[in-house]
């Protein structure tokens, strides 16, 4: 662990009583903490909670499979793990197609050991001690920049990631659509009160010459993959964005 809960200053987060780790987050946002400092870990929820629906996790590994299988808006991640340390579990998220900001935490304060933490894939650092109200500030602004490009989307109580072409479903399961699901997909969450006739359609998703029939079949296969509630059918009409669950 880099540094102790007892270095950190200027304690002005609130900790509210539903967002905390095993709280009931409600509507906050959802953030994963990765930090193996069990001390540090907790003050983290603790301040974190009034603005966040905070998920931890004590190690790389850990970090990891939370990543894959539980939709965040943002990450803090301790540059030092034991195992898998905070550069390589970046690294294997970014992989993964995950592209969710992330702050790295570290006590490493030269250029190069904040260079290869941004070139292993994180969006921003901080470095340790640091004040709580900053550590807020910068979480907003990654929080806003990665709204602003379009990337995240709900539908129904899934998530749709355009940008990394996956669905995140609400029992944890991740679906990874291919381009041409994911063109559909983005289309109809584009416009989800319009009606798209299937020539709208064709000539937005599949404009190589296929036949209207091509139209439904890949609505289908986004039905199959994700829901049957995903695509809804107006008689007569075409297709408009329905619900994922």
């Amino acid at each position: 662990m880099d540094v102790t809960a007892h270095d950190m200053t200027g304690r002005s987060g609130s900790a509210g009583g539903n967002g905390g780790a095993g709280g009931n987050g409600g509507d906050l946002p959802p953030l994963l903490v990765v930090e193996d400092d069990p001390d540090l870990a907790e003050l983290l929820a603790e301040v974190l909670s009034g603005d966040y629906r905070v998920h931890l996790a004590a190690s790389g590994e850990e970090g990891l499979d939370t990543a894959l299988h539980t939709p965040v808006e943002v990450m803090v991640v301790d540059r030092r793990l034991p195992g898998m340390d905070g550069v390589e579990l970046i690294g294997r998220i970014r992989r993964a197609g995950i592209r969710t900001p992330v702050l790295m935490l570290t006590a490493l304060g030269t250029v190069q050991d904040r260079v290869s933490g941004l070139d292993g894939g994180a969006n921003d650092y901080l470095l340790k001690p640091f004040d709580f109200d900053e550590l807020l500030a910068r979480l907003r602004s990654l929080r806003r920049g990665f709204a602003a490009t379009g990337s995240r989307r709900d539908i129904g109580e899934a998530t749709y990631l355009p940008e990394t072409a996956t669905v995140h479903l609400p029992d944890g399961y991740r679906v990874t659509l291919t381009d041409t699901e994911n063109a559909l997909l983005r289309l109809l969450s584009d416009s989800p009160e319009h009606v798209f006739s299937r020539q709208e359609i064709l000539t937005a998703v599949l404009p190589g010459g296929e036949q209207p029939g091509t139209v439904d079949t890949y609505v289908s296969y986004l039905r199959r993959k994700i829901s049957r509630d995903i695509v809804e059918t107006v008689r007569g009409h075409g297709y408009r964005l329905g619900t994922a669950v």
